[in-house]
């Protein structure tokens, strides 16, 4: 009957030094998850940093002509987005929408871009 006793304090003390291993600042665990960029349903937004970090820029389908170049302000530049809009966004390297460099469609269901493969300077939200 001893025995009995000492095995569900052994057992406890097992999964408390589990835990304590588990939390500790060093361990994976630890770590918090990746955190999403606050963006409402409905917006498109660009951050000027990676990871969504830096300055932001929000846009509404309100506030946009559909299908028409939307440069970001001068000197701005974004490393990191998410759509929200319900509609595809076209990101482009030039501030004129060209086609000469980089440009990349992100579908509008919701999508988060942490890490653009280039600096986005303008962009084009398409009717479907």
């Amino acid at each position: 009957m001893r025995t009995s006793m000492l095995m569900p304090m052994s057992m406890t003390v097992t999964v408390a030094a589990l835990a304590a291993v588990a939390l500790s600042p060093g361990s994976a665990a630890a770590a918090a998850p990746p955190t999403l960029g606050d963006c409402s349903a409905g917006e498109l937004c660009l951050w000027g940093k990676a990871g969504f970090k830096g300055a932001r820029h929000t846009y509404e389908l309100a506030g946009i002509d559909i299908e028409s170049c939307v440069a970001l302000p001068e000197g701005s530049s974004a490393a990191s987005l998410a759509n929200r809009t319900g509609r595809p966004v076209t990101t482009y390297q030039s501030t004129e929408c060209a086609e000469t460099g980089e440009f990349q469609t992100y579908p509008g269901s919701g999508t988060w871009e942490p890490e653009s493969p280039y600096k986005s300077r303008a962009f084009k939200v398409w009717e479907r």
